[in-house]
Order: structure tokens, then C-alpha cells, then sequence
């Protein structure tokens, strides 16, 4: 929608202030022009004398000064008032002729300098914000299906060249944010349709057996049961990401080394029923974040390492703080992993089938995405590298921060 206009546009502006600039300075310089001439004129006594040699018919070469000493005779004073009464008429009538008549012409060509200024500050306002003109056409067209479309403006590297370049990188990081929104829509509607397709499949089944024994009725219960916790993890999953990308987190100090303990403590009769071993060295490495989210972070990391496994592995988890950076480490034992697929990993619903058929289950491929959502929500990294016999190796580096009064409570 065009927004009305209200008040003088930026090119009437531009054109009202270079028109002014020009005719206040035509002014000045007529001015000047006007004092110049009026001294000059007073002071050039030749052109006086031929004027007055003229009225009297005689030769100007024959018409000299009037003498500095006073006439002996009276009529040669008499001649001598004359003539000096006329050269003053005479003086005075030439000096204003002349102004009146450069102030004349200088006012008709100061009148056409002003309208030839107001047009040229038409024509080079308008070719001056011709590119501002050019990025609000591309703006107000801007929709889902032109994203990908750029100013790509030509010209000098000046203030309206980088405010154009701005709106192109705008504009593609706008287009990859939509695609990555529309992908995630997409993968997330395939993810919901299979459980729910279970689950309508399992419940007309039953409806349409009327003799469906208890047994029958509770393996149906069981499968939509699983269904639904199914969709339940793949929604948690989905708001966590949306957690992660809609608000900064909180700005708490915690301890990764803490929360690791913690999840490996729960986690722990995970990795006896899978016969693993867990490898723990956890160091303190203090950071500041949103408790609820970097916890939720380690607890995918070694999810995926108790669950991409083989059976008597290991599973690694270490925390440590180097300089200005806290790490979490977990490596785990498991099928081998392409190198390269390792960097398509943290790419949401992005699954590997060695993994998912390794222990028969299929995953929804948000694990790592997570990881990563989070640790860049605190301003850090999450890397992964394939390990030579199989299983991976995931590194989070955030900031670290200062050990704190509520950190050293939330270890004890």
C-alpha cells in the first residue's frame, strides 16, 4: 500500500534549495557588480567632458579642466561656474542612465538565471534520487515469490550505492530465511502426517470390527499411545527451535559441567540398558544463558550418542573452559558416518540411514538442529567430525564467563 504524501517532497526540497543557493548568490554578485561600476563611473571624468563637449558642439579635445586657482576676470568665472554646474548635471545623468541601465538588464538575466536555476535543480534533483526512486519501486513490490529478485543498482560507490547494496543483502538474507521457513513447514507437515496416519489408520480398524476382542482393543491403544508421543517429541522439538529464533535467551550463569552431570545422572540407566559405557571428565566451564535451553542441548547430544551406538560401546562426555571458551565434548562408538554428510548434520530434519536403521527406529532429524539453534542463541558454535571407527564427535564452544556466587551454589 502507497503511503499519501503529506508536506514538500525531497525533490521539490532539493530543487527550492538549489534554486535559492543560485539566485542568493546572482544577487550578491549583482550587487557587487552595481558598487563596482557606480565608483567607477564616478571616477572617470572623460567620459564626462565628451558628453558635455557634445551638448555644446565643440571638440572634446578643445575642453579642458577648469583651472585649480580662482579666475582674475568675471566672465571667466562665470564661464567657469557654468561649465562646472554642467559637469556635475552631466556626471550625475550619465551615472544613473548607466545603473538604471545594468540594473535592467542584470535584474532580466538574474530573472532568467533563477528560472533556468529552479529547472536545472528540477532535472539534477530528479536524476539525484533517481535510485531512491528505484529501491522504494523494488520495495513496494517485494512479496513471497520476488525475494530473489535484486536492485543490483550501477553507479559511483556513494551513500545511495551502499544503501542499495544494503537492501540487496537484506533482501538475500530475507529469501534464505524463507526458503529454510518454507522447507521447515514442509518437513515438519511430512513428520505430523505420519503418526497421525497411524493413528486414524489404527482407530478405523477397530471401528469397523464390531466383535474386536479386549486384546485387539488395547494393542490399537498401544499404537496410537506410541503415535502420540511420537508427535509429542516432534512438536517439542519443533517449539524449542522456535524458542531458540524468536527471543534472546535469558542471561543466567550456569555451569555446563553441572548440567551434564545432571543429565548424565538421568540418563545413566539409558546407557546400562544398552550395556555402554560412559566416559565422564567434567570440568567446570561457567557460562551465561538460558538454563532450560542449554540443558536441553546436552541432553540431545548424549541422546544421540546413547542411541547411534553399538551394542558394549562407549559413550565420552567432557566439559572444560580454555582462556575466554567453555567446551562440551561428546563422542560416542556407532556405525560409520560419510565425512561428507558430517556438515549437512545440524540442517533440520536432515537423518542418516545408517543411523536410523542401525537400531531399527527412525528419528525426526531436530537432535542436532537443536544443538545448533541453541549454541548459536548464546553466541557460540556446534562442530561435528566423524570418527575414524565409526560414531561422531560433537564440539559446543560458547563464551565462557565468570564463576559466580549462584554457579558455585548450583554445584554443591
Amino acid at each position: 500500500m502507497k503511503t499519501p504524501r503529506h508536506g514538500l517532497t525531497i525533490r521539490l526540497r532539493l530543487t527550492i534549495l538549489i534554486g535559492t543557493c543560485l539566485i542568493l548568490a546572482g544577487s550578491i554578485l549583482l550587487g557587487l557588480t552595481y558598487l563596482l561600476v557606480r565608483n567607477n563611473l564616478n571616477s572617470n571624468p572623460n567620459q564626462v567632458r565628451t558628453e558635455i563637449a557634445r551638448r555644446l558642439g565643440i571638440d572634446p579635445t578643445r575642453l579642458r579642466p577648469a583651472p585649480s586657482v580662482e579666475p582674475s576676470s568675471t566672465s571667466a568665472h562665470s564661464r567657469h561656474a557654468v561649465v562646472h554646474v554642467l559637469f556635475k548635471q552631466v556626471q550625475q545623468e550619465i551615472t544613473d542612465n548607466n545603473l538604471h541601465r545594468m540594473l535592467v538588464e542584470s535584474g532580466v538575466a538574474l530573472a532568467v538565471m533563477a528560472v533556468g536555476s529552479i529547472g536545472l535543480g528540477w532535472v539534477v534533483a530528479g536524476r539525484m534520487l533517481r535510485p531512491l526512486h528505484t529501491i522504494t519501486t523494488a520495495a513496494r513490490q517485494l512479496s513471497d515469490v520476488n525475494l530473489h529478485e535484486r536492485i543490483a543498482l550501477d553507479g559511483p560507490a556513494d551513500e545511495l550505492k551502499e544503501l542499495a547494496d544494503t537492501f540487496d543483502a537484506m533482501l538475500e538474507r530475507l529469501d534464505r530465511a524463507f526458503m529454510s521457513q518454507q522447507r521447515f513447514v514442509a518437513n515438519a507437515s511430512h513428520e505430523l502426517r505420519t503418526p497421525l496416519a497411524v493413528m486414524r489408520t489404527e482407530v478405523d480398524v477397530a471401528l469397523a470390527d464390531p466383535n474386536a476382542t479386549v486384546g485387539e482393543l488395547r494393542a490399537m491403544a498401544e499404537v496410537v499411545r506410541d503415535a502420540t508421543i511420537r508427535s509429542e517429541a516432534l512438536v517439542d522439538g519443533l517449539l524449542t527451535l522456535a524458542r531458540t529464533g524468536a527471543a534472546r535467551p535469558s542471561d543466567r550463569p550456569m555451569d555446563l559441567g553441572h548440567l551434564a552431570a545432571r543429565v548424565t545422572d538421568r540418563l545413566a540407566p539409558d546407557a546400562d540398558a544398552l550395556e555402554l559405557t560412559l566416559d565422564l571428565s567434567l570440568e567446570s566451564a561457567p557460562v551465561r544463558g538460558d538454563g532450560a535451553l542449554l540443558e536441553r542441548l546436552v541432553e540431545n547430544l548424549v541422546q544421540n550418542a546413547l542411541q547411534y551406538n553399538v551394542h558394549a560401546g562407549w559413550v565420552s562426555v567432557a566439559t572444560r573452559t580454555d582462556a575466554d571458551t567453555a567446551s562440551l565434548r561428546v563422542a560416542n562408538s556407532g556405525p560409520l558416518v560419510p565425512t561428507e554428510a558430517v556438515a549437512g548434520l545440524f540442517e533440520r530434519f536432515r537423518r542418516l540411514d545408517e543411523w536410523d536403521h542401525h537400531q531399527g527406529h527412525r528419528g525426526f532429524g531436530l537432535g542436532l538442529s537443536i544443538v545448533d539453534a541453541v549454541a548459536r542463541a548464546h553466541g557460540g558454535t556446534a562442530t561435528a567430525e566423524a570418527q575414524p571407527d565409526g560414531g561422531l564427535l560433537v564440539v559446543v564452544e560458547l563464551p565462557a564467563a565468570a564463576v559466580s556466587r549462584e554457579v558455585a551454589l548450583a554445584r554443591s
